[in-house]
């Protein structure tokens, strides 16, 4: 029998770094400074949740659960590879703290609400938070989703928009403009909040306020952030969205990092 001429991917050669880095200020805010989480206990039922929407940045998310303690860092280093535990999208069969499974956009907003509303039921104080890309805020699902929670007034629900204005193969406002997008979402009846995404200090605010008011009903983060964020050549440019840094892209930009 011939045997497949299967070979493993290197760590992220297919991956979006672009998004990843627009991302990781609202994810470390979120898991070390707003979420209640416990990971040495991923399955806690009180657990604050998150969902990752936007399910193809998941390289950002992982190295978040791998700082936060959920896996030893080294597995960071098999992303994307055959059998890994590190898929290139979640998936919570296989990676400790990952709270559900997403690479589909648009459906990840449908999820935290039947999470949030799971919780009600069952007389749990957690919230759930999901984090959608603005690109993904263009399907039809997400606004399905925004009016069931807007008119049902689900609580402890928040809703992350990372706002970076870059899709996969064009500006977003090259496509299909939210703008105004605080308006739309207020039309369907959520609460805003808008903050810099890039930066800790305001997103974490922004994130514990969303969380507390969530309490009353659903609330929607604008969270304003840079594409590539903190690397020049990669900053504002669709062309990152789904590729990955050779050996001296790579030093150039962890020295940009500060790394």
């Amino acid at each position: 029998m011939q045997k497949n001429n299967i070979k493993n991917d290197p760590p992220c050669q297919k991956r979006t770094c672009g998004g990843s880095l627009s991302e990781i200020d609202i994810l470390v805010a979120l898991y070390f400074r707003i979420m209640n989480i416990d990971p040495e206990n991923p399955g806690w039922m009180e657990r604050d949740r998150l969902i990752l929407s936007k399910g193809h940045s998941s390289p950002g998310y992982y190295t978040a659960l791998a700082k936060r303690g959920y896996f030893d860092e080294a597995l960071l280093d098999t992303f994307d590879q055959i059998d890994s535990r590190l898929q290139a999208h979640p998936d919570m069969n296989k990676c400790p703290g990952v709270d559900y499974s997403t690479g589909s956009l648009g459906q990840g907003l449908s999820i935290g609400i039947g999470m949030a509303e799971a919780g009600r039921l069952k007389n749990l104080k957690f919230t759930t938070f999901v984090l959608i890309g603005d690109g993904e805020a263009q399907e039809g699902q997400i606004w399905e989703a925004l009016m069931y929670a807007g008119v049902n007034r689900v609580k402890n629900l928040v809703a992350v928009f990372d706002c970076n204005q870059v899709q996969l193969s064009a500006l977003l406002s090259d496509s299909i403009e939210l703008t105004p997008f605080s308006d739309k979402l207020k039309a369907f009846r959520w609460s805003v909040i808008e903050a810099n995404g890039n930066n800790m200090e305001d997103v974490c605010s922004a994130l514990a306020r969303a969380k507390e008011e969530s309490g009353q009903g659903p609330v929607a983060v604008i969270a304003h952030t840079v594409k590539g964020c903190g690397v020049s050549f990669m900053e504002n440019k669709y062309q990152w969205h789904g590729k990955a840094p050779n050996d001296e892209q790579l030093e150039l930009a962890l020295k940009e990092l500060g790394g």
